[in-house]
């Protein structure tokens, strides 16, 4: 049972790693090198059922990119959990996703210069402008949303990838199906600049000082 785990769980890894390995940011390719020359465990810690569990599971079985049929598999294997800044957000925000953390500074995968996981968003939620000071790629690997990065806004389905340079402000809106993402930190990697900033754009709008 270990060994089918364990091989669980590499399929799953080497599928983000190709993806990341044929992103255009050179950062992209560090992390697939990163993910592949770490040793990661055969297995995560147990966490309890995430209570996302059948919102996860139904947005992957609708889904044909590699990455999401290998985390279908290794579905029960993965640490979902809460969001690693959780403690920036309200409350009404941090229980719209669930994030499972594979690679960083205190990740199962060890990495002290970028981070690496999988994130779910539930149906019919917005999750509001925010920024940090880490580049971030994501990777839609299943379902779709409406997606926010500087002035570029559209939907976005499995397949696209998304690079938000550091400080770029950037929000998603789900429909009825939610999606489920896979996504990268490189840079400075900090937790503590996350923030969000709808408030602020929208007093800059009133002003007249930003469209």
């Amino acid at each position: 049972m270990a060994m089918v785990q364990s091989n669980l769980l590499q399929a799953m890894l080497e599928a983000i790693w190709g993806v990341y390995e044929a992103e255009a940011d050179p950062q992209g390719p560090y992390t697939a090198q990163t993910l592949r020359v770490t040793p990661s465990p055969t297995r995560f810690e147990q966490v309890l059922p995430c209570l996302f569990d059948e919102g996860i599971r139904t947005v992957l079985a609708g889904s044909e990119h590699p990455v999401a049929r290998a985390a279908l598999k290794a579905h029960n294997l993965l640490p979902w959990g809460s969001n690693p800044v959780e403690g920036q957000t309200e409350q009404t925000i941090a229980e719209m996703i669930s994030v499972a953390t594979l690679m960083g500074p205190d990740g199962p995968i060890p990495a002290p210069d970028v981070r690496l996981g999988l994130v779910y968003m539930r149906p019919e939620s917005y999750y509001p402008l925010h920024l940090h000071d880490a580049d971030e790629t994501y990777v839609i690997i299943a379902g779709q949303a409406l997606w926010i990065a500087g002035d570029d806004i559209r939907m976005r389905g499995a397949g696209d990838m998304i690079h938000h340079p550091s400080q770029m402000p950037h929000a998603f809106k789900t429909g009825p199906e939610g999606f489920l993402a896979i996504w990268r930190w490189s840079g400075d990697i900090n937790t503590e600049s996350y923030a969000f900033v709808e408030d602020q754009v929208a007093d800059l709008q009133s002003a007249g000082a930003v469209a």
